[in-house]
């Protein structure tokens, strides 16, 4: 049993060292500040500018009341801007992966230098350039 604990223990540090796990975590805490500034940037300016251009429609209290049970309230204001906020999201995520993608093909377009020869090319090489100097004399 405590080998086995041990096995696992030394397969979770392996997982957890791996370079795509950390490269993950960076991912999703740098997602979590983005999607900040997405929920501001629609929140603080877009939402506004909506609501400006269709008559001073105020998205925060934008929904439909129903008159039976207690009166719920279904919010439609707060759902156009999370669908905004994905939009934009899905946006800047498409013009991020893009330009990486245009960065990988960039490097895969440079051609490969050739290999350097192994010791033993040279050497092969002056063995048959000595050979024909030899020959043409």
């Amino acid at each position: 049993m405590a080998d086995e604990k041990k096995g696992i223990l030394k397969e979770f540090k392996e997982f957890i060292s791996k370079g795509n796990v950390i490269d993950m975590a960076v991912g999703v805490i740098i997602g979590g500040a983005f999607t900040a500034i997405v929920n501001s940037l629609v929140n603080d300016i877009f939402t506004p500018i909506i609501g400006t251009v269709l008559f001073g429609l105020n998205f925060e209290n934008f929904g439909i009341s129903i008159p039976w049970g207690n009166h719920p309230f279904i919010n439609l204001g707060n759902f156009i801007q999370n669908v905004i906020t994905f939009l934009l999201t899905a946006l800047c995520l498409f013009v991020i992966v893009k330009g990486i993608n245009a960065l990988k093909r960039k490097k895969e377009a440079a051609p490969a230098a050739p290999p350097a020869p192994s010791k033993e090319e040279v050497l092969l090489t002056e063995i048959r350039d000595l050979l024909k100097e030899q020959s043409g004399k």
